[in-house]
Parts: C-alpha cells; structure tokens; sequence
C-alpha cells in the first residue's frame, strides 16, 4: 500500500505545507501544475525534493482557480477539460525532464476531482486527456463503490486506473467521503486514522461512519502533512504498515 501525499502547493512568499517533512515519508507526491497552486520555482524544489527521496511523481492538475484554491466548480465543456488537463500536464512534464524525470500518474485536485466522480462526461474528458497525453499513463481516482463501473470506463478509454482511499476521513454508507461540513468528518485521532488505513491495507476496505462494511480495494492511501499532528499520522501509518508487511 503506498503513501501519496498533495505537495508543491506553495505559492510566492506563501508557503502551505511541510514538504520537507512529508516527502521522506511518502512513495507518490502529486506535485501541483500551477492553476490552483505552486510556481515555476516550488514546482522545481518539489521535483528536486521527490528525486532526493526517490518518490514518483504524479501532476496534480484543477480547473484555474488560484484565489479558491482549485476548490471550486467552474463549468467547463469536456473539450475544454481536456486541454486544460494537456496544458498543466505538459507544464509539468516538462519541468520534469529539466531534471531528468518524468510525470508517472495523474491525480485531479480539488473540485475538478470532485465534479469528475460525479458526471461521467468529466470524468470520461479527464480520462482521455490523460490518454492523449501518454499512452499508459495512469490515473488515481477516489475508489467509491462504483469502482467497477470506473474500471469498465478506464479499461474502455484505455486508461490505467490507481484507486485511493483516506486514512484521515470518515466514509459514508455509499463509499463516498463524509462532508466536511459534518461533525466527524475528518480523523483526529493517530490511532483511528492508523487502524483505518491498516483497514485498507489488510483487509481491502473499511467501516462507514453509521457501521457498514464497505469493500474499498486501493492501490493508494492519501495522507497529509500540512500541520504537525497530521506529520505525526503520516510516521504512525508509516511505522504500521511496515510491521504490516
């Protein structure tokens, strides 16, 4: 089970993170392409950091919305999701082979993921950008119970799929992450947030805020470390799922 974490988002004199810190811990960091996040500069000290540690790189790309953060929908057409996906990943595929590397997956950010899970013409647009830009090139998507039906439309679209869960987040009945607007929502607790990754590890899903089995099967597990209790999380998960293995 490999640990991914959102990193290079960094902006200017602003700094969000401690990428330093978390990269050492980590296998995958999805790096930000510069439209919800990131510069020139932090993208290349986050490619340099990732190299240092060898962790694979994946683009983190969102609709263009520095201000929100990429947390916000923006209408977009499918054909105008696509170039702005092509845009950001040959931003940052070319920031890569400046140091001899190279994008290795993909994962949307912000609301661009959130819109893609809910209307399959975004997510079938984000798919064959994807697909357009790299023959092979896979994509991580959140997994939900609906992850057959990605994996039907990925294999359709000739798109490898990575699927990813949340140590750190509570899920509801239908496999879908609990609103952070909802009390819970989010894990504060090291050894929750420890016992539900083991969860996704070992077992291959996880147990939804009222109860309920969930069958999850994922290739990543998304952790944070924007803040020292979440570092914390990200070195217990860690130390677990080594004695796991």
């Amino acid at each position: 089970m490999k640990l991914n974490c959102d990193l290079g988002e960094s902006y200017g004199a602003w700094q969000m993170g401690q990428d330093d810190l978390v990269m050492p811990l980590i296998d995958m960091a999805n790096v930000a392409c510069g439209f919800h996040a990131a510069d020139p500069m932090v993208i290349r000290h986050t490619l340099v950091l990732a190299a240092q540690h060898k962790v694979e790189i994946g683009a983190h790309p969102s609709y263009h919305d520095l201000p929100g953060f990429g947390r916000r929908s923006i209408y977009h057409t499918p054909d105008e999701i696509e170039a702005l996906m092509l845009y950001q990943l040959g931003a940052l595929e070319g920031m890569c082979r400046s140091e001899g590397l190279a994008v290795s997956y993909v994962k949307p950010h912000g609301a661009l993921n959130n819109d893609m899970m809910k209307d399959k013409d975004t997510l079938a647009a984000v798919m064959k950008a994807v697909r357009t830009f790299r023959e092979g090139l896979p994509l991580m998507i959140p997994v939900t119970l609906g992850y057959r039906e990605h994996q039907a439309l990925a294999e359709n679209l000739g798109v490898p799929l990575l699927l990813e869960a949340f140590a750190d987040r509570a899920y509801d009945d239908q496999g879908q992450l609990v609103s952070r607007r909802q009390a819970g929502a989010v894990h504060e607790d090291p050894e929750l947030i420890v016992k539900q990754a083991l969860s996704f590890a070992r077992q291959g899903g996880v147990t939804s805020a009222t109860g309920k089995w969930l069958d999850l099967p994922a290739d990543s597990l998304c952790v944070h470390g924007d803040n020292e209790a979440a570092l914390e999380a990200v070195r217990a998960i860690r130390t677990a799922l080594g004695k796991a293995a």
